[in-house]
């Protein structure tokens, strides 16, 4: 129902219901109404959270970028494994990408495309799940976030995790020759907390990775091979490695918590 039709319905009960009725459907009217807004804020905050980041990212604002995360973010970035924490955030990218700011030659565009956000029950926890095509000195690529937020006790979103699996990465050559692999733990540092989540093939393999969301129409799931790894974490079966199978792990459409839009 639309706002326009909730206002008509609201105008026709206050005529034909009794003073009591009125109120209490008037209280229920803007009850309902309060809770639709908040969910739209949230969904507008979280999807302005995500593009932040990708702005940060451009500039090398690396500070800026680690307080976007919770204390306990967990960040995967392509292959090379799951940094777990804010600090460690912080300095996956002033070591891997140098210290904050832009450099003389440095070319760095994070553009971000197609995000479907969604938001829990109870508003606390969002999902996000968006493209990004990213042009770098180095080469270009493109990421597909599948990326989990969190409200804290002070009303703000920050990142709790975020995932981003490349499915293309290349030089300026191009893909159709150059087509790179995966990047990988010891390709460069620092080195990460966890091995990866899941591994996986970019171009010309194909990765799908798993939607957070079921199909909006039918409610059917999608659910793509999730098959987790990590053994050379540590021995196989070892609680610390059973632990970290469960680091970063993302949602995929079949939990209760992550419901579809219900408008």
């Amino acid at each position: 129902m639309t706002m326009r039709n909730l206002i008509y319905v609201a105008a026709l009960l206050a005529f034909a219901a009794p003073a009591a009725a009125q109120e209490a459907s008037t209280d229920a009217l803007l009850d309902s109404l309060d809770a639709r807004i908040t969910r739209l804020e949230d969904m507008n905050d979280i999807e302005r959270l995500q593009r932040t980041y990708g702005y940060f990212v451009d500039k090398g604002q690396w500070t800026h970028l680690s307080e976007l995360f919770t204390e306990d973010a967990t960040l995967e970035i392509g292959g090379k494994g799951i940094f777990v924490g804010q600090d460690r955030v912080l300095e996956y990218m002033q070591v891997a990408f140098g210290p904050d700011g832009a450099n003389v030659g440095m070319i760095t565009n994070h553009m971000q495309f197609q995000t479907v956000v969604n938001t829990s029950p109870d508003g606390q926890t969002g999902w996000l799940r968006g493209r990004a095509f990213v042009m770098a000195s180095s080469g270009w690529g493109l990421p597909l976030y599948e990326d989990e937020f969190e409200k804290g006790e002070d009303g703000v979103w920050r990142i709790s995790r975020l995932t981003g699996p490349f499915t293309m990465y290349t030089n300026w050559e191009g893909w159709g020759e150059n087509a790179l692999n995966n990047t990988w733990p010891d390709k460069f540092n620092p080195p990460p907390d966890l091995p990866p989540s899941t591994v996986y093939l970019t171009y010309p393999a194909y990765y799908i990775a798993p939607f957070h969301y079921p199909n909006p129409v039918t409610g059917e799931v999608f659910a793509p091979d999730t098959a987790t790894v990590g053994a050379y974490h540590r021995p196989p079966g070892t609680a610390e490695q059973m632990e970290s199978l469960g680091v970063g792990r993302q949602v995929d459409g079949t939990q209760p918590i992550a419901l579809p839009p219900r408008e």
